[in-house]
């Protein structure tokens, strides 16, 4: 069972930024593609941005393109999404997600991601 811990959410005003980090446990975390999803208060989850393996890859829904950055360390087993110029649009829970197959390719869809973080909010005032 692989383990999943968000974190480097909290309160900022628009126009700022925060940097959240998801730490894996186990030893195959350089195998897999990982993404980050967000949760808005009655929405639905939505598709943020994923990183494959190897970080030599990566890819952003439209609306943080630009904005956000997705990396990953694989020596520490951690994923980390720099967020700037963050807007009141962008509060939500966001969490991380470990895709199902090694080796895979980035994808936006929940379905091919297999295990999840419990999430960490983020909130931008205006």
């Amino acid at each position: 069972q692989v383990q999943l811990v968000e974190s480097g959410g909290g309160l900022v005003q628009a126009g700022g930024s925060l940097r959240l980090s998801c730490t894996a446990s186990g030893r195959t975390f350089s195998m897999y593609a990982m993404g980050w999803f967000r949760q808005a208060p009655g929405k639905e989850r939505e598709f943020v941005s994923a990183i494959n393996w190897n970080g030599g890859s990566t890819y952003y829904a439209g609306s943080v393109k630009g904005r956000f950055t997705i990396s990953r360390d694989n020596a520490k087993n951690t994923v980390y999404l720099q967020m700037n110029s963050l807007n009141p649009e962008d509060t939500a829970v966001y969490s991380c997600a470990r895709s199902y197959t090694a080796f895979e390719m980035v994808a936006s869809t929940q379905l091919n991601y297999r295990y999840w973080g419990q999430g960490t909010q983020v909130t931008v005032s205006s």
